[in-house]
């Protein structure tokens, strides 16, 4: 594996953009989706939620790349997106019929989960704005030749949507890759979203062809096996015995068939209840594994989001140029604490994460 090389931020508008769906998430609290007579509302997105956690926790200028439809639902997500500081100069707009046939706002209902109930996740996302972006909608050369960014990260959940979005991020990436930004992608495997896109085989086939032009891969065993191919062994389905010597042959096998790839990193999670999760992380770095402070029955308040938690705190990390433990510490800390308060996004400050990665206890601040 070779040096991981990030442009200076005096060479570039944005320390990191983020290409993804953004929807609203319907919260019922503790209760459930089923019976819930009142919801909290709030924005969330696999790879949106990891520009936002660079701008509001990391203080690093983000910008997210999108699509809206022109109606209440499409303001609602901007007045979040903006309260989350995300530059919004590269979002699409689309013109909206007045029904949602042709564009929508995609929603997604989930549940917390408590105890042995775990967290539950219903989308209804059909049609969506961000799921009907193509190749040549944004401005890729504007972006990354003419602003220039340091960081891009984006996800499989995006790639699966539709053949048009997979398409999307081919073009992104390749775009990203000529001018020299680094390029995330957490691989985030759903086989509900593959399942109409020709599944695990569908999967491999765009996955792999994303990842010739990323840098730094992100997923867990599931992801690595059913979007690339590779297995852990010794791993159970749920990665959650894994050794860190299997991991670190399977990212060994991963490279040497995709040499571009610079970093590898996964959380290891074992759900005892909902509430109660052993949580750490790993990073594979020129032929170094390095692994993050373990966290035994950490206590979870809202899981959804800890995955891009951590892969913001992994960015910073690097883009610090704080090393590969430090970097690893710094995703697992902010992981472990984006599950502690409700919804996708951060609401920690870096301060309270390198609190955090210090072992510190809860204690009143004063």
């Amino acid at each position: 594996m070779s040096e991981l090389i990030i442009k200076p931020a005096s060479e570039a508008r944005w320390d990191c953009v983020s290409f993804g769906e953004v929807m609203l998430r319907f919260d019922p609290g503790f209760g459930r989706v089923r019976n819930a007579r009142s919801f909290q509302v709030w924005e969330g997105g696999g790879e949106y939620n990891v520009a936002r956690a660079m701008k509001k926790c990391w203080q690093k200028r983000a910008a997210v790349v999108t699509a809206l439809p022109k109606n209440d639902l499409g303001w609602l997500v901007e007045d979040f997106i903006m309260q989350g500081g995300v530059d919004l100069s590269h979002v699409i707009w689309r013109d909206f019929d007045g029904l949602g046939k042709n564009t929508r706002v995609g929603l997604n209902f989930t549940e917390k989960g408590f105890g042995v109930r775990p967290a539950l996740g219903c989308s209804d996302r059909g049609n969506s704005a961000a799921s009907q972006i193509k190749p040549g909608e944004v401005n890729w050369e504007k972006l990354f030749g003419e602003e220039g960014v340091r960081w891009f990260h984006t996800g499989g959940i995006f790639a699966a949507l539709a053949s048009n979005t997979a398409e999307a991020v081919i073009e992104a990436v390749e775009a990203a890759k000529k001018y020299g930004t680094v390029v995330s992608y957490d691989l985030n495997y759903r086989a509900s979203l593959w399942k109409s896109q020709g599944g695990k085989e569908a999967a491999q086939r765009v996955n792999r062809t994303i990842a010739k032009n990323v840098d730094v891969m992100i997923g867990n065993e599931e992801d690595f096996t059913a979007c690339l191919g590779f297995e852990v062994e010794g791993a159970d389905e749920h990665l959650t015995q894994i050794e860190t010597e299997s991991f670190k042959k399977m990212i060994q096998t991963a490279v040497a068939a995709f040499p571009n790839f610079k970093v590898a990193a996964t959380t290891l999670r074992k759900a005892t209840t909902a509430t109660f999760n052993d949580w750490s992380a790993l990073v594979y770095y020129q032929g170094q594994l390095y692994q993050s402070m373990q966290r035994d029955d950490l206590e979870i308040y809202d899981r959804v989001g800890g995955g891009d938690g951590f892969a913001s705190g992994l960015i910073y990390g690097f883009l610090e140029g704080k090393g590969p433990q430090a970097a690893v510490e710094y995703g697992a800390a902010h992981g472990a604490l984006a599950m502690t308060t409700p919804g996708d996004t951060s609401m920690v400050r870096v301060e309270e994460v390198e609190a955090a990665m210090k072992g510190k206890g809860a204690r009143v601040i004063r």
